[in-house]
Formats: C-alpha cells, sequence, structure tokens
C-alpha cells in the first residue's frame, strides 16, 4: 500500500520544479531580449570594414525598405532603368527560412508541402534552426528524412546535450578550468556534438557550401563588430553551428578573425539576405509565435513579461523582413517553446507548416504562374519543374574555422 504522504509530497516536487522552470525561462528570455535589443542597436551604426567573399556582410531590413518594396509582377519586372542590368528570362525563386529553434519544424511541414508540389528554390538563406533545415535542404534531403530526425526528437538533444536546469546547476564547476588559464568563449554549451550530429546526418561528399547543388548562406551575428554576416562558403557544419548559438545558452563560433552567434538577434527571417544571394521573388517562412492580445492576467505568471518582451522583440524584427517577401508563410507555432524537447510539439509544428503552406497554395501557383517558372510532379514521383539556374553559389575556400569552443 502507497505511503499516504507520497502523493503531496510529490504534488510539492512538481510545483517547486516548475517554479524554478518558470524563473529558468523569465532568465533565460531576459538575456535573449536583452541581446536582441543591443545587436539591433549596433546593426544600424556606421558601416564596419570590408569582408571577404567568403563571409558578407549584409544589415537588418527596415521598416523603409518594407514601405519601398513592390511584391514581384511581370509589370515590376519589365520595368528597368538605364543603369540597372535587365532581368534573366526565369527570374530566380528564393527561400527565406526563419529561426526559432524547435519550432523549426514547422518549416519542414511546409517544404514537405512545397516539395510535393514540384517546387524548386534557386537559392536558401536561413537564420539559427532555418540554417540547419536550409543546409539540409539544398543538399537534397528529403522533407520526409528532415522530419524523422525532428519528430525523433535528435535535434534539439543535440542542441542541449544535458538538460538546462542540470547545466545551469552544474555551472560553477564549469568555471573551474579558468583557474587554470583556460579561457573559453561564454555559454553554457559548446555546440560542437550538435555539429557533429548534423554532419553524421549529411552526405559525407558534401561539407563545404560552395559544393552545394543550390546557392546557400547561413546568417550569423559577428560579436565583434555588432553585424550580420551572411557565411557563403566553408563547413557547412561550422556554420550551422555558428548561426544557432543562442547567446547565454551556446558558445559563439570563431571562424576566420570573427565570432559568430544566433543571426537572429538582428536578421531572424532572412527575406533581405535572400534576395542578396540572388533572388527576385522570395518566398518566407516565419517560425514566430502569433503576436497577439494577452489579457492582464496573463502577465501575473512567472516568466511572463520577459517573454512577453521577448516575443515582441522577435516580432519587431521580422515584421519587416516578412514584409520584404513577396509570400510569407507563418504557421501558428503558439505554445512551442523555442527549446521544446517534446515529441509531440514536434508533430504539433510539422501539422502547423502543412496547413499554413497549403492554404497559401493557390497564392503561390499564381505567383509561380505569373514569373513563368514551371513545377509540378510527373507520375514516377519525380520533381518537373523547371531546373535551378545556374548563377554563382559563391564556391572556393574551404577553410575552416579554428574549434576553440
Amino acid at each position: 500500500m502507497a505511503n499516504p504522504g507520497t502523493a503531496p509530497k510529490i504534488e510539492m516536487r512538481k510545483r517547486r520544479s516548475h517554479y524554478f522552470a518558470g524563473t529558468l525561462s523569465c532568465g533565460f528570455s531576459l538575456s535573449c531580449l536583452l541581446t536582441l535589443t543591443q545587436a539591433q542597436a549596433y546593426a544600424l551604426s556606421p558601416e564596419a570594414p570590408a569582408q571577404t567573399d567568403s563571409i558578407v556582410k549584409t544589415s537588418a531590413g527596415d521598416r523603409t525598405e518594407a514601405k519601398l518594396f513592390r511584391p514581384y509582377t511581370t509589370k515590376n519586372a519589365s520595368e528597368t532603368t538605364e543603369s540597372e542590368k535587365p532581368r534573366s528570362k526565369r527570374p530566380k525563386l528564393g527561400l527565406a527560412l526563419g529561426g526559432g529553434g524547435a519550432r523549426g519544424a514547422a518549416e519542414i511541414g511546409v517544404l514537405k508541402v512545397l516539395m510535393a508540389e514540384g517546387i524548386k528554390f534557386d537559392c536558401v538563406t536561413g537564420t539559427s534552426v532555418g540554417s540547419v533545415i536550409g543546409g539540409f535542404y539544398c543538399m537534397g534531403a528529403s522533407a520526409e528524412d528532415m522530419e524523422r530526425v525532428f519528430v525523433r526528437g535528435d535535434v534539439m538533444k543535440h542542441f542541449m546535450t544535458v538538460p538546462l536546469t542540470f547545466r545551469i546547476i552544474v555551472a560553477p564547476v564549469m568555471l573551474i578550468p579558468r583557474l587554470f588559464g583556460c579561457q573559453e568563449y561564454d555559454g553554457l554549451y559548446k555546440g560542437n556534438l550538435f555539429r557533429k550530429f548534423l554532419l553524421r546526418n549529411m552526405d559525407m561528399h558534401v561539407r563545404n557550401i560552395e559544393d552545394l547543388p543550390i546557392p546557400f548562406a547561413a546568417v550569423a551575428l559577428n560579436l565583434i563588430d555588432g553585424r550580420p554576416y551572411m557565411l557563403r562558403k566553408g563547413n557547412l557544419g561550422y556554420a550551422m553551428q555558428a548561426s544557432s548559438a543562442v547567446p547565454a545558452l551556446r558558445k559563439p563560433v570563431e571562424i576566420d578573425g570573427k565570432l559568430f552567434a544566433d543571426g537572429g538577434v538582428v536578421c531572424n527571417l532572412p527575406v533581405k539576405q535572400c534576395r542578396e544571394l540572388g533572388a527576385d521573388i522570395v518566398i518566407a517562412v516565419n517560425i514566430d509565435e502569433p503576436f497577439e492580445a494577452k489579457p492582464l492576467h496573463h502577465f501575473r505568471r512567472i516568466g511572463s513579461v520577459s517573454k512577453r518582451l521577448l516575443d515582441w522583440a522577435l516580432f519587431d524584427i521580422d515584421e519587416p523582413q516578412a514584409q520584404l517577401a513577396d509570400i510569407t508563410i507563418h504557421p501558428n507555432t503558439a505554445g512551442i517553446s523555442l527549446i521544446s524537447t517534446r515529441r509531440k510539439d514536434a508533430v504539433r509544428g510539422v501539422k502547423a507548416g502543412e496547413e499554413a503552406a497549403r492554404e497559401l497554395l493557390p497564392q503561390i501557383r499564381a505567383l509561380l504562374k505569373e514569373a513563368g517558372i514551371s513545377y509540378g510532379t510527373t507520375v514516377d514521383g519525380t520533381n518537373a519543374g523547371a531546373s535551378n539556374s545556374s548563377g554563382s553559389n559563391a564556391g572556393g575556400s574551404n577553410s575552416e574555422p579554428a574549434e576553440s569552443n
């Protein structure tokens, strides 16, 4: 027979656990918010020194650009001035995948629908988890394979190799090596296991961005000059690791004398960067939680204010970028935590992505038809859409960063 006092004790432990989790969430959200605010300020500061062609400096999309932007139409495409280069006969179709941690499962749902439709993209940009999914897509991975890895929880489990609560508890122990002169970069997790996990799930013959069959760029923030950059050459695994190095949670990644952290703090939805990569038409996938009005009592919860401000900061960053896209697909990711490792969240995310993509399919089909971009699926299931346009994919250097973290 169970001890009568066991149930109350278990319930008390659950409450303490929830309280502790709420406090951690509050601290994590506040840390991310401060980083977002500071990064936005730096991104608008005077220009930094010029970059190499491997690491291309960019900037956050702003509302002025958004107001001046006109979505693609045949009429607009034909309007050129003497200083403009004539457009190619077939416009390039780009895909911009936003950041959002575990909500990246929704991007896989979107790709499931678009790939089944036979739609092919000529270039892809990704930030944070969007860089991971975008990299896999450019390698030729199927949506089903990506879904399998996400739903099993492998991606997020390797993103945080031990539970966050445990890592915070043992954080003082992790500082001991500093007493002996080992000065690592700031962050709870190194991220090397995450990169190696990604590489294990890649085609062994494709390790460098310039070798991908589809031009790709991962967006990351250089902590040294406060500028966002597009990583267009070099080791794909390191680029993914750098682009998804969430401040305070993961250590930044050093590449070519620059120190990169999660690009989501400045360019969370890299639509502008997709156009800089050569896209004439951009389909964006925004996986932020919907930013909607909340009742007063909502903000009595522990961590609710800092999370709300984090949601607002992401909304504020992503809104002008979304307006620079010809079509923005926004799955409903409400309730899915950025660092969730739960299988049901991944399943729900994939489903939300599929639903959002299907809802906009008529609009996407009309846009592609007007642009003269063919797509479709043959009887044997292979894509019959127009092949990816040739054009530079920034081939070149194979140099890898020093693994100092």
